[in-house]
């Protein structure tokens, strides 16, 4: 009888600390902060329609928010820098055919724009871009 009352105490004690090891420590519970940064940059477009597509573009993983204002021509992201670099921004919005200031969109893909979304008056006047 004493063997067993022995036999049942060691077996709570080792699943008591079998519970106690396999539980996630405390400072592992704690989420990892949360890097934002905010940067606006202007964006060639002209319309609602332009609007849509430059959000669009920006709705990808690390981009918490993106507001294009049409009558400024500027784009406002908020962004994880540890996820993107500010370059792959203006990339993501030039793949779909808008200008920025670092980074001009293809011919090709600005030509398959809509007519009302097509706001270069002179492919002439575009020079390289200045840093």
């Amino acid at each position: 009888m004493k063997t067993k009352q022995i036999l049942n105490t060691l077996f709570a004690f080792i699943g008591i600390i079998s519970v106690a090891f396999t539980l996630p420590s405390s400072k592992n519970i704690a989420p990892k902060p949360i890097r934002k940064t905010i940067i606006s940059f202007e964006v060639q477009g002209n319309c609602g329609e332009c609007k849509e597509r430059i959000e669009h573009a920006l709705d990808k993983n690390g981009i918490y928010k993106a507001i294009y204002n049409i009558e400024s021509s500027m784009v406002t992201i908020t962004y994880d820098p540890t996820k993107l670099k500010e370059i792959q921004l203006h990339n993501m919005i030039a793949m779909v055919g808008h200008d920025t200031e670092k980074v001009k969109a293809s011919n090709v893909v600005y030509q398959s724009l809509p007519d009302c979304c097509k706001y270069r008056k002179d492919d002439d006047e575009w020079g390289p871009v200045k840093h």
